[in-house]
């Protein structure tokens, strides 16, 4: 299987190419200049495993939540990409790729929840529980809200085993307060390697779908329906 994943939401700037079973990955933290870098990540990548665009299966990209002109810069790359490579696409929602992230980190966790800074005093926030084969799995829709409306399912709240992750928890220090002793992870962004992670069973089972349907979720606006994504 190969499926090349990107993902410019946030300030990480970043790619990731599996080529089963080696997985390739760059990411860089970038204040700006994501439309410089993705390109030659991804051409990067290709080079390193020796193929080319049309030898793929599909591409993944984070759909969002994220900043609007890196979330719309992800979902035009994947469009151009994949149409010139008639390839599908599969896109990832950025909060579930960085709840894969701290549950990797966090192997004792059963659940975690992601808040992102969204400014204009809001955060996206969801909550992931850990399924079967440690992949997240949401327990709701992704939100975004004020901080004071952010709340675990009430099945989590004595439970103590939530972790943190996300900007929102450093923009928003009292989120801290509804998982308790728990551990925080408030510099932790979203990235392509969990972003591929993801798709692989999407690919697997033929969730994908058209190049066109590549677009990008801002959830604040509503000004986007999501195709085939997890």
């Amino acid at each position: 299987m190969k499926i090349l994943a990107l993902d410019t939401a946030t300030e990480n700037c970043s790619a990731a190419l599996l080529v089963s079973p080696d997985r390739y990955a760059r990411e860089e933290l970038l204040h700006k200049g994501g439309a410089e870098r993705i390109l030659p990540m991804v051409q990067e990548l290709l080079a390193t495993a020796g193929i080319a665009l049309t030898d793929l299966d599909a591409i993944a990209f984070g759909r969002g939540p994220g900043g609007f002109t890196g979330v719309r810069l992800a979902a035009s790359i994947t469009q151009g990409l994949a149409f010139g490579a008639g390839v599908p696409i599969v896109g990832i929602s950025d909060l579930h790729a960085l709840a894969q992230r701290v549950l990797d980190l966090e192997a004792t966790a059963a659940g975690a929840l992601v808040c992102t800074d969204a400014r204009m005093g809001e955060v996206y926030w969801g909550c992931y529980a850990r399924g079967a084969g440690n992949r997240a799995e949401p327990v709701a829709e992704d939100r975004v809200g004020a901080p004071a409306r952010v709340q675990l399912p009430g099945t989590w709240a004595a439970d103590g085993l939530t972790v943190g992750a996300g900007t929102g928890f450093a923009a928003y220090p009292q989120l801290a307060s509804l998982i308790g002793t728990q551990p925080v992870h408030p510099a932790l962004r979203p990235r392509a390697a969990e972003i591929l992670a993801l798709a692989v069973p999407e690919v697997l089972a033929g969730r994908v779908g058209a190049a066109e349907a590549a677009v990008p979720v801002y959830l604040r606006d509503n000004v986007a329906q999501v195709g085939p994504s997890h």
